[in-house]
């Protein structure tokens, strides 16, 4: 069970945003990620419980910003009810989309679970629908992924094999690379892993 510490910072000035404190495992429906963000002061900031079936998609997410809430899942494309800080006020949304996205970088694993990329894979659309801080309001873009290497690294625990995306926004041409190693992100724009209990799960 893969359990560790991503640092988040800005896309554009690079200014650190907070820490996200995660755990994530293989389970009987398919995958689980768990976590806790905090600011640079150390204030809670939100938190994220998000679980895939076998193949990848999103069967349960539970997302918290600014006291703001999130509860979604694959049904009809995606749906989702959002909650205001003061809980009276829900909105039901419903988008013909594969999967949702956010700053988490549980969303990065699960796009990458879903897609089951190979090097040989031509570049593959999709559309998701992305929770933008801080008060996770829903929008629908669309991407194009494709794994461009796959390498193995030797490791003190056998060896590490390391995926390298290229993820394009569609909307605007805007182009960026993310290393996944198994269910771990090691890095992506706005996004490092600091630290890494133990070793990533592999699919």
């Amino acid at each position: 069970m893969p359990r560790g510490r991503y640092s988040l910072h800005d896309l554009h000035d690079h200014t650190p945003l907070g820490e996200e404190h995660f755990h994530c495992a293989p389970g009987p429906s398919g995958w689980r990620y768990v976590s806790q963000t905090t600011a640079p002061s150390g204030d809670h900031l939100g938190s994220i419980d998000l679980t895939l079936d076998e193949l990848g998609r999103p069967i349960r997410l539970e997302l918290h910003a600014a006291s703001w809430q999130i509860r979604g899942a694959a049904l009809e494309g995606v749906t989702w009810v959002r909650t205001d800080p003061t809980g009276t006020h829900a909105n039901e949304g419903n988008v013909r989309a594969h999967t949702f996205t956010g700053t988490s970088p549980a969303f990065l694993i699960a796009t990458a679970r879903l897609l089951r990329l190979t090097p040989d894979s031509p570049a593959t659309r999709l559309r998701v629908v992305a929770f933008t801080d801080p008060v996770l309001a829903p929008r629908t873009v669309d991407q194009s992924w494709a794994l461009v290497n796959s390498e193995a690294h030797a490791t003190d625990n056998g060896p590490l094999t390391v995926d390298e995306y290229q993820v394009n926004a569609l909307d605007t041409g805007e182009q960026h690379t993310v290393h996944i190693a198994g269910d771990v992100v090691l890095s992506a724009p706005g996004i490092e892993l600091e630290e890494l209990e133990s070793p990533p799960s592999t699919r």
